[in-house]
């Protein structure tokens, strides 16, 4: 009926969702727009850095308190983006504190407008094409910010400057084009059904993130400083391999398993670390550090961003599990960035500062399969609920009878199951029961007990799994 529009649609989130990104790249805190000003004025960028990412972390974190439908989402990001034009300008003049003023502003309503694309991403992509949105933002706004700063560090920072903001500009363009859609079905349904609950999965992730990019921050302290001879070079070629490996990811095939491509991941960021330790600090040094380390973070990155992708499908509000899942990189690499300096100020050798990178590097590994295990159940179980949800009564009646328990269901844990299955929360099902949410979790663990499950997930996956739904 209208199979073109969300195609359109989707393609705008995009496009305007790069330059906003680009913006930031470029300017905030990962470009040299920033540091070029900087440095030209003879100011220490430390404070300047830091203070951009801890307000862009309050954005992303906060957001979702202020949008909670499409059209707020779309206001906020025209408007955070209009807002980072005018706290920008300051930068074309001399150093005042309207320079930390504005870094403040642009920071903290860039991260909102970046949490608030979370309803876009739900809205105008369809479920199995997300990953490659993902992909495709990542990869344009890289290729903006290359451009960018190499104009601002080879050029002028003023021209990189005002190249930044014209992405701005760019930018509210593409978002104002798009059209204010009504909720789709499937949304209201896992909207008016708690299918479960993402709370413990989001959380896995974002420890996830938060530990793994703290080799982030990590890198921007200690191993870009060691190649800052090489300017024109890392101008260009830094996020190179990044893109290179965004590319590769989004082109896989679909059945190609996560979890073996993020071990691959972190072979390349131990590669990095010892590479960095080994080697010296030349042409060619460079270019095997930078490919093995950025690389490794094309991967993650895609990685979390396609997992949130998924996720604002059974969120009331995807805004604010897409903030809170993109803060948690932020917050890792400002964590890192600390790590960074205190390294940096005791002076440690090399060889001292890969061995704390593969420190975390080894309790990721550790995150790595339980993490796994969790996002599979959560997103198969949401699945199967859907299906579920389509059942008569009596199908629904059937595949509880045709299982085999280790022991008979009560009528009670019978009734119990129904409203798992179902999608009611804890609260909800003692509210149909009449019964104290205690005794609800009391007969919830007999369940799962009588399944040989460990979680409500797991119930719903096995289930309905073993019933023949794949």
């Amino acid at each position: 009926m209208n199979g073109h529009k969300p195609i359109n649609a989707g393609r705008l989130s995009v496009a305007g969702f790069s330059f906003l990104f680009a913006y930031i790249l470029s300017f905030q805190f990962e470009g040299q727009v920033l540091y070029s000003l900087l440095e030209m004025r003879g100011i220490n960028a430390s404070a300047y850095i830091l203070a951009a990412m801890i307000v862009h972390f309050m954005g992303l974190l906060t957001c979702g308190l202020l949008v909670r439908s499409g059209a707020a989402a779309k206001r906020i990001m025209l408007g955070g983006m209009g807002l980072c034009i005018v706290a920008t300008v300051p930068f074309f003049f001399a150093p005042s504190y309207r320079w930390m003023g504005g870094l403040i502003i642009s920071g903290y309503f860039s991260g909102c407008a970046v949490a608030a694309w979370g309803f876009f991403l739900r809205d105008f992509t369809p479920k199995n094409e997300r990953i490659k949105s993902c992909a495709d933002v990542l990869i344009y706004s890289n290729l903006l910010m290359i451009a960018v700063n190499v104009v601002a560090m080879n050029r002028s920072p003023f021209i990189g400057l005002s190249l930044a903001m014209l992405c701005l500009v760019i930018g509210i363009a593409f978002i104002w084009m798009l059209p204010l859609e009504q909720e789709n079905e499937q949304n209201k349904t896992f909207k008016n059904k708690a299918h479960g609950s993402i709370k413990n999965p989001l959380i896995l992730l974002c420890l996830f993130v938060f530990i793994i990019t703290i080799i982030s921050g990590l890198m921007y302290q200690v191993i870009n400083p060691s190649f800052e001879h090489l300017t024109g070079l890392t101008s260009w070629y830094w996020a190179v391999p990044y893109i290179v490996a965004l590319v590769i990811m989004r082109n896989l095939p679909k059945k190609a398993k996560r979890s073996r491509i993020l071990y691959i991941g972190m072979a390349m960021l131990i590669g990095a670390f010892i590479s960095f330790m080994l080697l010296g600090r030349n042409t060619s040094d460079y270019l095997i550090v930078d490919t093995l380390m950025l690389g490794a973070c094309g991967i993650f990155d895609l990685f979390w961003w396609s997992i949130l992708g998924e996720m604002v499908d059974y969120s009331d509000n995807p805004t604010q599990t897409f903030g809170i899942g993109l803060s948690a990189n932020v917050f890792g690499v400002l964590c890192g960035d600390f790590l960074g300096m205190a390294v940096t100020s005791i002076g440690l050798l090399s060889a001292e500062v890969a061995v704390i990178a593969l420190t975390v590097v080894c309790v990721t590994l550790v995150m790595l399969p339980p993490l796994n295990h969790q996002l599979v159940l959560l997103l198969k179980s949401h699945t199967y609920l859907a299906v579920y949800d389509n059942m008569n009564q009596s199908q629904q009646t059937d595949i509880v009878r045709q299982i085999k328990t280790l022991g008979p269901l009560t009528v009670r844990e019978q009734e119990v199951l129904q409203l798992i299955l179902s999608g009611k929360s804890n609260r909800e099902i003692a509210g149909a029961l009449f019964i104290s949410e205690s005794t609800v979790k009391t007969h919830a663990r007999n369940i799962f007990s009588k399944y040989d499950v460990g979680s409500r997930a797991e119930l719903i996956s096995t289930l309905l799994k073993n019933h023949g739904i794949e």
